[in-house]
């Protein structure tokens, strides 16, 4: 049963000066907004890149997720990608219940969610290979580490007799009161531990470190990429292009439930303002642009984001 949905416009302009003109360049961009059952649907939704890509394929990874590569054989100074969708976010009864201050569920919910104790019977229980199944994203990953100082953190707030979804909601909310949200701290490349220690970081440190805490204790953890609504104070108009992309998790809260979606930078389960782009075990499999180009030198990016809700007529 599906509580409410809201509508959002989104238009995103992403773009790449190099210093030196690139003779080739590659891309892997996943930047669209997924269609997910009960979660999410994709209404439309386009791509624009300038220059021109001279190879266009559009592929579905092994989580799902929609990418597209490009190749671009002419020499170029700059590449602009924009997108425009129109997409509608539901709020799921699995995602109503996390979002409830536990202590007040009633007994039949409080049985939806197991407690440490029970959940490796769980996943041990889940047979299948299927993309998410939770045996993926219980063990390291190329930008997740399981490090001792992350699962002894993470040791201290799971106790064996709470339910899965309360000790997921005691780290994220642990994390953001501990860490500082600092964009000048780290870069895409700074190492999860190398944040932690320091407890400062971005959207993508945060979700980095959650997802480390979460699987040295054993909950199976996954990264999304998506973007999030922000309102404005009140009395003061919205800007435009101040949205911008952003991180969060996804922990697997046994069998019954299923995922949950945690947002650590912001302390909040994830609701009705988080889209959903892409999802995998980490940023490394899920980057909005990756690529490769033949040049020499620096260069910059500028990004510009609005999520924009409207009225569903």
């Amino acid at each position: 049963m599906l509580s409410q949905s809201v509508t959002y416009d989104i238009n995103l302009h992403i773009s790449y000066t190099y210093d030196n003109c690139a003779d080739s360049s590659r891309q892997i961009i996943r930047l669209m907004p997924l269609d997910l059952p009960n979660a999410q649907h994709l209404i439309t939704g386009s791509h624009f890149v300038s220059p021109k890509a001279d190879i266009w394929i559009e592929r579905i990874d092994f989580y799902g997720n929609h990418y597209v590569e490009l190749a671009f054989f002419q020499t170029h100074q700059k590449i602009d990608f924009k997108v425009k969708a129109r997409v509608k976010r539901f709020i799921p009864q699995s995602l109503m219940i996390s979002a409830l201050n536990m202590a007040s569920l009633t007994p039949n919910m409080a049985s939806l969610t197991p407690n440490m104790a029970s959940l490796e019977s769980q996943i041990n229980d889940s047979c299948s290979l299927e993309p998410w199944a939770p045996h993926h994203f219980l063990h390291p990953s190329p930008r997740v580490p399981i490090d001792v100082l992350t699962t002894i953190y993470a040791a201290s707030l799971a106790d064996h007799s709470a339910d899965i979804v309360e000790i997921v909601g005691r780290i994220g909310s642990q994390l953001h009161q501990d860490m500082k949200y600092d964009p000048e701290a780290t870069t895409v490349d700074t190492p999860m531990l190398e944040a932690f220690n320091a407890r400062h970081g971005v959207c993508q440190d945060f979700a980095h470190i959650m997802i480390a805490c979460l699987r040295g204790v054993g909950i199976p953890a996954a990264y999304v990429s998506g973007f999030l609504c922000t309102k404005p104070p009140p009395g003061k108009p919205r800007l435009e292009g101040v949205d911008a992309m952003h991180a969060w998790v996804q922990a697997w809260c046994g069998q019954d439930i299923g995922w949950v979606e945690y947002d650590p930078t912001n302390g909040i389960f994830a609701g009705i303002d988080h889209i959903t782009v892409a999802r995998g075990r980490d940023y490394s499999e899920v980057a909005p642009i990756k690529g490769i180009m033949r040049s020499y030198g620096n260069h910059s990016t500028k990004q510009a984001v609005d999520v924009m809700p409207v009225d569903d007529d």
